[in-house]
Order: structure tokens, then sequence, then C-alpha cells
């Protein structure tokens, strides 16, 4: 993937088990979660392209969430402040080679950043 291209998009739930069961029959999504992330199920669409996880539903957490992968965060985040917008979540390590964070436009708009390699 390339700086700009949306990533994955997770989608808030209740019923971790029950979305797996709904969005598989849904959309045939294979939902399995990977090593050393039981708590985050990430489904793949058929394309091999798209993706995103099921996450709990919280109280800042109830929309699905964009996440475009971008060269990286702390210059997109610098830019995201310059331009008006506020960051919601610093930069966050997932793995020793990829990260994330979300900001929120000037809209209110919330969306998340990934940088790093995509293990498969």
């Amino acid at each position: 993937m390339a700086h700009g291209d949306i990533t994955h998009i997770d989608i808030p739930v209740s019923d971790v088990a029950a979305a797996q069961s709904f969005f598989g029959a849904l959309f045939g999504w294979n939902i399995e979660a990977p090593p050393g992330f039981e708590d985050y199920p990430m489904w793949h669409a058929p394309n091999k392209i798209s993706g995103g996880g099921l996450a709990p539903r919280d109280e800042g957490f109830t929309q699905p969430r964009s996440y475009v992968e971008v060269d990286s965060i702390d210059a997109t985040l610098e830019l995201v402040e310059a331009n008006g917008g506020s960051i919601l979540k610093p930069k966050e390590e997932i793995t020793a080679t990829s990260w994330w964070a979300v900001f929120a436009d000037p809209d209110g708009n919330v969306i998340g950043l990934y940088e790093g390699m995509t293990e498969v």
C-alpha cells in the first residue's frame, strides 16, 4: 500500500462472536484473530486487499473508523494540527514495525492513521 491508501476499517461491536457470525454470513468475510492479538479479530474481504478489525465498542469508539496509510505518522500529525485538526490518540506501537494514531479533522470526523509493514 502507498501513502494515502485506506488500509482498513475498524467496526465497533458489543459482541465479537455475534459480529463474526453476522459479517461472515453477510459478506463472506474470513474473520480471525492474529497471534498476539486475540482480542482484535481481523476481517478480510474476498478481494484480499480490504479488511479491518472488530473492536470492542466503548464511549469513544461508536462508529466505524477508516485508517489511512501514511509514510510518517509523526509528520502527518504535525500537518493535522497545522491545518486545524486535533490529535485524539497519539502514535502508538502495534508491532516493532507498525504504528497507529487517531485524529479529528476540523469538522470532527475521526480518522485513523497507520504506518508500517502489513503482516499477513
